[in-house]
């Protein structure tokens, strides 16, 4: 008898008609699947794919020069809901979700359509793992990174459902090798714990280099990010734990 299929995370990447549903919607899906191997490594799985999806409304000039997807490549799509469900819960076999800042996914890939799925945000997970990284989006990691495997074509263009999916399976897939399932997801809960600061007169430098003042000043930050960093920065001053990259101990 062939061994039953691999338990797999499933990566999701979303093309829509704008940042904020309802008033938006899916106009395309596109996933990878990365599983645990009889090797004991993680490693991509299978081909992965794409559906688009009608969004029921017109896309907008903005949106389409992202994404390049036009209301006629979609006119004759299924809907969100007849597609979403099959694709987000291969259910037994999903063990959580991914995408890369996966608060925009979940907007979208609600748990009555994914059976109430943990999420993996490599975006959130980057900037624990990688802190050196000049950047944190996708692409950026892609070509700071150079993930091994990775074929260069098949991951363009950017900004399109597979070959985004398809990218970010490679940052899950090394994110894996270096800490367990519980512990990305656990991060991913959690707001971005920032490496460096975003603006201001101390941009660029850490946030154990910003002196005390300048540090208060980021605890009111209405960025939740910002201010969730600059909290924990603060405990780290009065002996509450440290802030950047997580010690090893902290991976097991």
């Amino acid at each position: 008898m062939p061994p039953p299929p691999p338990s797999i995370i499933r990566v999701i990447d979303l093309e829509t008609t704008g940042s904020a549903p309802p008033a938006h919607g899916v106009c395309e899906i596109g996933w990878q699947d990365v599983a645990l191997s009889q090797s004991g490594r993680w490693e991509l799985f299978g081909e992965g794919g794409q559906r688009f999806v009608n969004p029921g409304r017109p896309m907008s000039p903005i949106t389409t020069a992202i994404h390049h997807i036009r209301d006629e490549d979609v006119a004759d799509a299924p809907w969100w809901h007849d597609v979403a469900r099959p694709i987000l819960d291969p259910w037994p076999r999903r063990v959580a979700l991914a995408a890369h800042r996966a608060t925009f996914e979940e907007q979208f890939c609600t748990p009555s359509l994914t059976r109430g799925a943990d999420w993996i945000c490599t975006w959130k997970c980057a900037l624990r793992l990688w802190p050196d990284s000049p950047s944190f989006s996708n692409q950026v990691l892609r070509y700071w990174r150079k993930p091994e495997g990775l074929e260069h074509e098949r991951g363009l263009p950017a900004h399109r459902a597979f070959p985004d999916a398809y990218v970010t399976a490679f940052h899950l897939r090394d994110m894996l090798n270096e800490a367990s399932v519980a512990q990305l997801i656990e991060w991913s809960k959690l707001p971005g714990l920032l490496p460096r600061v975003r603006y201001g007169p101390d941009r660029g430098k850490e946030w154990s280099e910003i002196d005390d003042d300048s540090l208060h000043g980021f605890l009111s930050d209405r960025d939740i990010d910002i201010r969730f960093t600059a909290e924990t920065e603060y405990r780290r001053r009065l002996g509450g734990g440290p802030v950047g990259r997580t010690p090893e101990n902290l991976l097991l």
